[in-house]
């Protein structure tokens, strides 16, 4: 006998288990699952559109206000509305200083190697915690749209996120209550999205131009019977779109002669020249001029003192492309396709930069904002188990190794090594009878350490008292397919054993996650009673608009009568969605409901009429 799940909220039969792809983007976020056609497709919930803003807004009712409705506040009340938190994970005060005053909210510099804070009223909000808030609203558009409870997801990061970014993206997921299956790198997300339906015969190589709102990157991908093989990856995490805005907001405080440090005190005249900057890098993408007024300031900007401006930028992609290629061990003329990924692949002097250095047309077909979404779905289902055709083989950005005598990186796996993957390297002591050896792990790509990233650091203790040189050390590096790196040290004559998984320094102790979660349960009767009742307003916003289109579509079937009745309801249904009572607007709903569903029998019969006219039933 076949089993099948009930959902108990919906009373609808739901699958037994969703996996949906999460793209967790700089600017926006977007949601993506396998449909029922065995597609890959983005979610619109309730018509707002498949661009979910990555913007939290902290309203003085204690509300927390996430996406589209956040980002009304960015003018309004800058301080307390968060925007571009995924350029704060895993960094230090120190990595994003010089950009503090782009933000328009307070960010609090604790210690330049600690994990740093966003302080919004008389509370401090980590990277992580802000980041999770957009997930648990990605999480909920998906459960409405979807009717089933989704609790495992996919979440992708830009290639070159380091492990403090991977770690702090994954602590995120964990705290919106999520399963983070899988960190999938963009580029080859969106590699995945592109490559479906390629000839199972055909071998390509192609290169993914990654360029978002707030990161880059570029990978070259070999595709071969359905495997996904990351040859190279190269990038800039903090390069992207609101770069181009900063330019533009730039020139026009010299343009207008205003004082940057007054401009940056006055929030809200810096979000209203932000946000006109995005709008005229976007609008120059299909114009030739932009004019607009800033709080009775004139600001317009010519495209080509635009593109004159974005140059350097756009070069410094460029030579990441170079970077790449030299990597992969590849040539211009290797690669067969370049696939153009983020929204700022729009703007044409970049399209024509680009298809100059691959000498090549550019494959710009897939919406550039949707396909990094729809890979991560597609891995999900790989996941889930229902594609056997196809294997993702990803690269690790940077390389890891451990410090040794004179403050040296001994590299033990390589960048763009494949994962998962496991290597190790046999080291012993320099000082006779040394018992303890201490062994510190880095990132990067930096002969000393001291120029690269500190992951971690812990100690073998234990080892015999010989002479140096005797004892053996086994250092084994184990990076999962998600990133995520585990170091054991054994020596081999005691079998003396220490391992550690890398929890970074910008990251979340278990300890701190532990405490969020056990806050998130002291409080989980309150956001009950509140999702309940967002729930009800939503279903009581579907009521209205689909009452309002029925009308508009038939109106000619319903009697003066019925139309004023039902607006009669209407107007009740628009008053207990204002008063927030849930009990209220499901009332008002089933009121409505009840009072209208004999129109749609009547459009069915009227249907049926048409159909039929001038034909007999035998």
């Amino acid at each position: 006998m076949a089993q099948v799940s009930i959902n108990i909220a919906t009373g609808t039969i739901q699958q037994a288990e969703l996996i949906i792809g999460i793209d967790l983007g700089t600017t926006n976020s977007l949601i993506a699952y396998i449909n029922a056609q065995q597609q890959a497709e983005v979610i619109n919930d309730m018509g707002k559109g498949v661009l979910v803003p990555s913007i939290v807004h902290f309203h003085p009712s204690g509300e927390l206000i996430v996406g589209n409705e956040a980002k009304q506040y960015l003018i309004a009340d800058p301080a307390n509305t968060i925007f571009s938190v995924k350029r704060l994970l895993g960094q230090s005060y120190k990595d994003i200083q010089s950009y503090e005053g782009y933000f328009g909210y307070k960010i609090i510099d604790d210690d330049d190697q600690a994990m740093l804070k966003v302080k919004v009223g008389d509370r401090f909000y980590s990277p992580i915690e802000l980041s999770s808030f957009i997930l648990k609203e990605l999480k909920l558009r998906a459960e409405h749209a979807l009717k089933t409870p989704v609790n495992k997801v996919v979440i992708t990061v830009p290639a070159y996120f380091n492990d403090a970014q991977r770690q702090a993206t994954r602590d995120a997921g964990k705290l919106a209550g999520l399963d983070v299956l899988r960190i999938i790198n963009e580029p080859t997300a969106a590699s995945l999205a592109f490559g479906i339906g390629l000839d199972p015969n055909e071998e390509k190589t192609i290169a993914v131009y990654d360029l978002g709102g707030g990161t880059f990157d570029i990978s070259i991908l070999k595709i071969q019977q359905g495997i996904f093989e990351v040859l190279a990856t190269n990038g800039d995490t903090f390069l992207g779109g609101d770069d181009f805005d900063a330019l533009i907001l730039q020139y026009w405080l010299k343009e207008l002669k205003l004082d940057p440090a007054a401009v940056y005190a006055n929030q809200n005249l810096m979000q209203s020249l932000r946000l006109a900057a995005e709008d005229a890098k976007i609008a120059l993408s299909t114009q030739s001029i932009f004019n607009t007024t800033v709080q009775g300031m004139p600001c317009g900007i010519m495209r080509s003192t635009y593109e004159a401006m974005i140059q350097p930028l756009i070069q410094k992609t460029i030579d990441c492309c170079q970077n790449a290629l030299n990597d992969a061990g590849l040539t211009v003329i290797a690669i067969d396709q370049v696939v153009l990924v983020g929204g700022c692949t729009r703007t044409p002097i970049l399209k024509q930069a680009l298809q100059a250095f691959f000498d090549q047309a550019l494959n710009d077909h897939q919406n550039p904002d949707e396909v990094v979404a729809l890979g991560a779905a597609i891995q999900a289902d790989i996941l889930a188990g229902n594609r056997k055709d196809i294997l993702l083989l990803d690269v690790t950005p940077l390389s890891l190794g451990i410090e040794t005598m004179g403050g040296l990186m001994d590299v033990i796996i390589p960048r763009n090594a494949k994962i998962p993957t496991k290597a190790g390297r046999q080291y012993t002591t320099s000082i006779d009878g040394q018992v303890n050896m201490k062994i510190s792990v880095y990132q990067g790509e930096r002969d000393l350490v001291s120029e690269n990233r500190k992951l971690a650091e812990f100690e073998l203790r234990g080892i015999p008292a010989m002479p140096a040189g005797f004892p053996k050390v086994d250092i084994n590096f184990m990076l999962n397919a998600d990133g995520m790196l585990k170091v054991q040290a054994k020596e081999l004559r005691s079998n003396t054993q220490q391992e550690i998984i890398i929890t970074p320094t910008y990251g979340l102790t278990d300890e701190q996650v532990e405490k969020m979660l056990l806050d998130s349960m002291v409080h989980a009767k309150e956001d009950v009673a509140k999702r309940m009742i967002i729930e009800a307003t939503r279903e009581g916003e579907q009521m209205r608009y689909t009452i309002e289109s029925f009308v508009k579509k038939h109106g000619q079937l319903l009697s003066e009568s019925e139309i004023n009745q039902t607006n009669d309801l209407l107007h009740a249904l628009n008053h207990q969605l204002a008063s927030g009572d849930k009990d209220q607007i499901l009332t008002a709903i089933d009121a409505i409901n009840e009072f209208t569903r004999p129109f749609a029998e009547r459009v069915m019969d009227q249907a049926i009429s048409v159909a039929m006219k001038g034909k007999s039933i035998e």
